[in-house]
């Protein structure tokens, strides 16, 4: 089977967010089942030097961008024995940032278009073409309405949306003036949105597949609540969509193996995550003591993420005898916030208000616990990835948080987290208490922390789905 896995971003070469995790790791565990997996993106000017230094040069040729004609370079990178297409364009891509910008949708839909001229030039014609997001949305509708080539006739396509807020909605005349395609594709079949053309419903619409990235954000998104405007469509093309739950890479993401922690360590010796909590706090200038409970956010500091919740009981929750540690970046007001409170709370809270990948593996191996109140969430990784490093996830019951994070029950001794229902700070602030009593008892906390770390979520169940889904339309 031969698949071609087109994304936006893919680690290590650009990331911002989940997709990048999932272009990197999902293909490597197909691979692994036998699937020819290549993956092909844009070739960014932020990708590392010691990366294009490596890549050979494919092809040279040309796109139609409306009545423009684009260059298009596809360069080749074997890396961890996957076959990764760039596609090369200096005036699309080499930009400080690879998003929001005024012609994005120009920028992508030339994507789309270079992707499906670079097929032949890389002399793989694959069975299935598995599309992400918005951005490359667009490519089953291009397939059937305007490469008129017998090649491509029995190509199937899957589209996965990571999360359903990014759209890629734009002015009408796009289809026209940039992607070359007719007017009349305007209506509720094709990309009709409130008179402009919206990139992802083409993509459901004309898709032979859609996935979501958990089967709860599957049902969430069938909902007025939860569809962004696209909920009837979803619920009217339920027939053809599966929800599949992300994995994580096990292999980078190993506290017995991983180069970027202080102390390795495992279930059956868990000094080594107390070593990581201190040397955390000394390295980010918080009070010295393993005995005091460590909270930690990483993520996009932003209300779908919950720091609104958040931000109604920090005074009450930092008042109790607790650290916060907080990495990332997003509105600029929660960025002052975390600083203000970090302040305000000498020795208790550490903001870094960043993106370092090697901190935040030591943040996931220093912590007690990790919060991820969110209001949506369509799969999450953070909370998967803290389980395996031991640190005991807090989570709203909302997506793929619902999915991976069963309820700790304190009269059983089951579950792998605390978890809370509604969108509240008061039920945020039970939970914190709920973890702080969990925290006090020492033998049963330890029980949580070993059972987390041995919970598979892998990529292998995930694999074979997706390899299922793929036999299921050829």
């Amino acid at each position: 089977m031969k698949i071609l896995f087109v994304t936006s971003e893919c680690y290590p070469f650009l990331k911002t967010g989940g997709l990048a995790d999932v272009s990197h790791a999902l293909p490597k565990a197909l691979k692994k089942e036998g699937v020819d997996i290549r993956v092909i993106m844009p070739n960014y000017g932020t990708i590392d030097e010691k990366y294009r230094n490596e890549m050979t040069n494919v092809a040279s040729l040309s796109v139609n961008v409306g009545w423009r004609e684009q260059y298009l370079g596809i360069k080749h990178l074997n890396y961890e024995d996957i076959d990764y297409y760039f596609i090369d364009n200096m005036y699309y891509f080499f930009r400080e940032s690879p998003y929001g910008y005024h012609d994005d949708g120009e920028r992508f839909a030339y994507f789309s278009q270079a992707v499906i001229k670079a097929i032949e030039k890389i002399n793989f014609i694959p069975d299935v073409i598995h599309c992400n997001d918005w951005h490359t949305a667009t490519i089953p509708v291009l397939l059937k309405e305007k490469y008129d080539n017998k090649k491509f006739d029995d190509i199937k396509t899957v589209l996965t949306i990571h999360n359903l807020k990014f759209q890629g909605v734009f002015p009408y005349h796009i289809l026209g003036e940039v992607f070359g395609l007719s007017y009349d594709l305007l209506d509720d079949e094709g990309f009709e949105f409130h008179g402009n053309a919206n990139f992802l419903k083409g993509g459901i619409n004309y898709a032979d597949k859609v996935t979501t990235v958990s089967p709860t954000y599957l049902k969430e998104i069938q909902s007025e609540y939860f569809g962004e405007g696209l909920d009837g469509l979803l619920y009217r093309v339920r027939y053809k969509s599966e929800g599949i739950l992300n994995g994580i890479d096990y292999e980078l993401n190993n506290p017995k193996t991983d180069k970027r922690i202080n102390q390795i360590y495992h279930a059956n010796y868990l000094k080594g995550k107390e070593d990581n909590k201190t040397y955390l706090q000394k390295k980010l200038g918080l009070t010295v003591d393993k005995d005091i409970p460590m909270y930690s956010i990483i993520t996009r500091l932003t209300d779908q993420k919950g720091i609104n919740i958040l931000s109604e009981i920090l005074d009450e929750f930092l008042n109790k005898d607790v650290q916060l540690v907080v990495l990332g970046t997003g509105d600029i007001w929660y960025e002052d916030m975390f600083r203000h409170f970090e302040n305000k709370y000498k020795g208790k809270v550490s903001s870094n208000i960043l993106y370092d990948d090697k901190l935040a593996q030591e943040i996931y191996a220093g912590s007690d616990f990790f919060l991820m109140p969110s209001l949506f969430e369509p799969c999450g990784l953070s909370q998967m990835i803290s389980l395996r490093y031991g640190t005991i996830p807090i989570v709203r019951e909302t997506g793929g948080l619902k999915d991976t994070i069963e309820p700790y029950n304190k009269y059983t001794s089951e579950g792998l987290g605390i978890t809370f229902g509604n969108y509240s700070s008061r039920e945020l602030l039970d939970a914190i208490e709920k973890s702080l009593e969990l925290y006090q008892n020492t033998e049963e906390f330890k029980k949580i922390k070993v059972r987390a770390m041995k919970k598979d979520y892998s990529w292998e169940k995930s694999a074979k789905q997706y390899l299922d889904l793929y036999k299921s339309i050829l």
